[in-house]
């Protein structure tokens, strides 16, 4: 009787903290701890006792064990490893390639990203696939304007459907076969590929064409709402004695290096060049008046073709660090902040309002409504409502944000990638994936040493790499898998395993193995992928038996159904790893998840009764 209490009451915790997570009025931490307390102290008031000797049979270390997991470490690890390569730039020249592939419509470049994924699932694990492309449909999102939230969920959606059909593309196809051959049966590579090939096609055409409506809210996640948005700043870029423009030619009155910017003018011995600009040699000593996006402007800072302001000589007693900083290094941050109204700045040229020597920074360029002079920077007045493009360190950006003169829009401080650890940032992802892929080592194994290369070769640092640990997830998952363990260890999967199978004894083949089915991907979602397969797959195979039809039927229809997992972000791995680059919220799983579910059910309810001539 007290099993049974055990059971009702983590049934009603696991059902009151899906409640909260679907209502959004607590954060995902809060309600996660909660469910954690929960479950401590039920067991710990109640203890789990085992019938036979009266050992306690869940202690609070096991339902604390959920943080210690590997599919969390691998996560956290390949979070960290994905910063490292938007710190370097690493994958820009892979991003253009794709790019080029949908010509001038980013939501073809997507689509195409997607289909590639899919395709790609079916022959490697899905979990590495996933890694592989968040980094590149993440960068090519941020290039065309499109919001990553619109893209990341279907990625993780696209790659465990490809996945399912065939054996190698997700583990859950492994763990079926592996128990199913335990009861005689074979499972090989294409056996149920047909089938999976129809219900992936199926469900694809719902997340390309109809996910993005579903999640095309316009939010954080929304790529034109970024620091990285198109409006123009002025800036000016001086040639140097090694600067890469030095030399450049301008051909049919532009210069063909500087395509992502508007030269304005050049300035020689002071005397201003104006477009058009016929046969001009960029010489030593030039100085470029540009617009460009502040995109544009980070991307030429960080491959070194524009410079840092030079410090006005009356600040050069200025005694801190900053002072000596002529060339971006690591933690360089680009900040934008509005002049407001009544500054002591405003009217003032930006060399004369000394904002280097009062807080560290350096004005990398303007923006204003109205047409901006042709000038040197450090001649142009500051108005109020300018917006200025600031860039320093972070502890100068810090001294900046106490000023009431300049108003530091705190979303738009971003590092500017150290382009020349690219190299490196891309051997190393390439090794994690391929070990991963091949079954070198174990994903987590790959991960945490990708991780640990990235810090160790400079490619991101202990501040960054934290910064990069996304707290929900680990929450979340440890309160989802403290559930799990409960459900287990209390009978209550049992329970409503053996539930499922009294209830199918008895109808019609395709009536039960659509049942089975619907069973399945329903606790997939709550309970998790691979131990729903292990459950249920004896059962299928039982109920095959018991109502004399192929086994084949009931076993892959459970593994279509275990890799349902799309209506909560625990339901699988590659959920987890876009939940936070895609900025998500659990009830954007189940609104996307939930139709998804349902297609495939009663897609599989058509084609599994006529492929198996049920």
């Amino acid at each position: 009787m007290i099993e049974n209490l055990h059971m009702w009451i983590t049934f009603a915790i696991i059902l009151a903290t899906i409640v909260a997570f679907a209502i959004e009025r607590w954060s995902i931490e809060l309600v996660s701890l909660a469910a954690i307390v929960a479950f401590i102290v039920l067991f710990s008031l109640i203890p789990l006792q085992n019938g036979a000797n009266g050992a306690v049979e869940l202690l609070p270390g096991d339902l604390l064990a959920g943080f210690a997991n590997p599919a969390l470490a691998t996560v956290l690890a390949l979070l960290i490893i994905g910063q490292a390569l938007f710190n370097t730039d690493a994958l820009e020249k892979p991003t253009k390639w794709i790019s080029r592939l949908g010509g001038s419509s980013g939501r073809r470049t997507i689509i195409i990203l997607l289909i590639l994924a899919a395709l790609t699932s079916a022959f490697l694990n899905n979990t590495p696939v996933v890694v592989m492309f968040i980094p590149i449909l993440t960068a090519i999102a941020r290039q065309r304007d499109f919001a990553a939230s619109k893209a990341l969920m279907p990625l993780s959606f696209i790659g465990i459907l490809g996945g399912m059909t065939t054996m190698i593309g997700s583990s859950t196809n492994l763990l079926v076969a592996g128990v199913a051959a335990k009861e005689g049966m074979n499972i090989g590579f294409f056996d149920f590929t047909i089938p999976g090939i129809m219900l992936a096609s199926i469900g694809g055409l719902y997340v390309i064409f109809v996910m993005p409506l579903i999640l095309g809210r316009g939010d954080n996640n929304d790529i034109a709402a970024s620091p990285m948005s198109g409006k123009q700043f002025v800036a000016q870029i001086e040639i140097t004695e090694d600067h890469a423009l030095r030399g450049e030619q301008s051909r049919a009155g532009m210069f063909p290096n500087l395509t992502d910017m508007t030269v304005r003018s050049v300035l020689r011995n002071g005397q201003p060049i104006l477009p058009p600009f016929d046969d001009i040699e960029l010489k030593l000593g030039d100085i470029i008046i540009v617009a460009a996006t502040r995109t544009a402007l980070t991307r030429a800072l960080a491959m070194g073709e524009a410079s840092l302001p030079v410090m006005p000589k009356h600040d050069r007693n200025w005694q801190r660090d900053s002072d000596e900083l002529t060339e971006v290094g690591r933690n360089f941050t680009l900040a934008e902040a509005i002049v407001a109204p009544g500054s002591r700045y405003g009217g003032r040229t930006i060399e004369n309002s000394r904002i280097r020597a009062t807080y560290g920074t350096m004005v990398i360029g303007l923006q204003r409504r109205i047409s901006m002079a042709r000038t040197l920077m450090r001649e142009t007045r500051l108005e109020p409502g300018d917006t200025l493009l600031i860039g320093g360190m972070p502890e100068d950006l810090e001294r900046l944000r106490q000023s009431h003169d300049l108003i530091l829009l705190e979303w738009s401080a971003t590092e500017v990638p150290i382009k020349a650890f690219a190299p490196r940032a891309i051997a190393i992802f390439a090794s994690v994936v391929a070990s991963a892929a091949f079954g070198i080592v174990p994903i987590v194994v790959a991960s945490l040493a990708g991780a640990f290369a990235m810090i160790a070769s400079g490619c991101i640092d202990i501040r960054q790499s934290a910064r990069a640990f996304d707290r929900q997830i680990f929450m979340l998952v440890g309160a989802s898998l403290a559930a799990a363990t409960a459900l287990e260890a209390t009978g209550g999967a049992v329970f409503i395993a053996n539930g499922a199978a009294s209830a199918l004894a008895g109808q019609a083949p395709a009536l039960v193995l659509s049942l089975l089915f619907l069973f399945t991907a329903i606790l997939t979602n709550i309970l998790s992928n691979n131990a729903t397969a292990v459950l249920f797959t004896p059962i299928a195979i039982g109920l095959a038996d018991a109502i004399g039809a192929p086994r084949e039927a009931f076993v892959v229809c459970i593994i279509f159904a275990a890799n349902c997992s799309f209506a909560t972000p625990v339901g699988y791995q590659t959920n987890l790893l876009v939940m936070g680059p895609g900025q998500y919220r659990f009830s954007d799983f189940l609104k996307s998840g939930i139709p998804l579910v349902l297609i495939l059910w009663l897609s599989f309810s058509f084609i599994g009764p006529w492929y198996y001539q049920l």
